[in-house]
């Protein structure tokens, strides 16, 4: 049995991940950017694990407040915990992290941010990715440079189609905009904009989404070399 994936949305766009493992009845959070939504969902329940992309304060900020309350270690990068919640668990590129008998791999993709990192369970398959990745996006390069971001991106080749995504913000419409302003008109991308318009029309999330559709629409995905993803980076920046 593979890892339970419950999104839990915050602030004006945000999401946190929890994860079950069925077997053991074990839970993380990744990214919980405020607590109160995460402790509504859990209620009485257990938290074991808490699990930090990067220090940005909407994906931290309600980490202290759950370990106090659920006695969760936190794990996040060594190369930044200094900006990190004192963290239990020092985690670096190509580590394991167990969420009960389910075992995830980190790996490291600054670009977004220094020591920025990702979370891959292969059992789902499902890659949690914080502001790295983004269903028909990217993150903003706010202290790398392309080069670490498009780098970072192609980190992610080696995962299968059925990956699911689970980036850490609801801003799929925007950069559905941006792709059919800026990129080919094919028939892929239309239906997943159409698609995206409509669960939004109904208040639902667009995510997570396969790997797969993100390889046939993602313009940064899609980018041959780092010319053509820095051009299209700094006009999504000014779209």
């Amino acid at each position: 049995m593979s890892l339970e994936i419950r999104a839990v949305p915050f602030a004006r766009d945000n999401y946190a991940w929890l994860l079950t493992d069925p077997q053991t009845g074990a839970v993380a959070v990744v990214d919980p950017g405020e607590a109160a939504p995460v402790i509504d969902v859990i209620g009485k329940g257990r938290l074991d694990l808490i699990l930090l992309t990067h220090h940005h304060d909407d994906h931290i900020g309600g980490a202290e407040t759950l370990r106090r309350k659920y006695g969760a270690r936190i794990a996040g990068a060594e190369a930044d915990q200094a900006r990190l919640p004192p963290l239990d668990l020092l985690l670096h590129d190509e580590d394991r992290i167990a969420i009960g008998h389910d075992l995830g791999e980190v790996i490291a993709t600054p670009g977004h941010a220094r020591g920025h990192i990702a979370f891959y369970f292969r059992s789902v398959p499902a890659l949690f990715c914080g502001d790295t990745l983004f269903s028909l996006g990217c993150g903003r390069l706010l202290e790398g440079t392309a080069q670490e971001l498009f780098d970072s991106l192609r980190r992610f080749d080696s995962l299968p189609d059925e990956t699911l995504i689970c980036c850490g913000h609801e801003y799929t419409a925007s950069n559905a905009a941006f792709a059919l302003a800026h990129g080919p008109d094919t028939m892929a991308l239309k239906q997943r904009a159409q698609e995206v318009n409509a669960l939004r029309a109904q208040g639902r999330p667009t995510v997570p989404v396969t790997l797969g559709l993100e390889r046939q629409t993602n313009l940064f995905l899609r980018a041959r070399d780092v010319a053509e993803f820095a051009a299209l980076r700094r006009a999504k920046d000014n779209f």
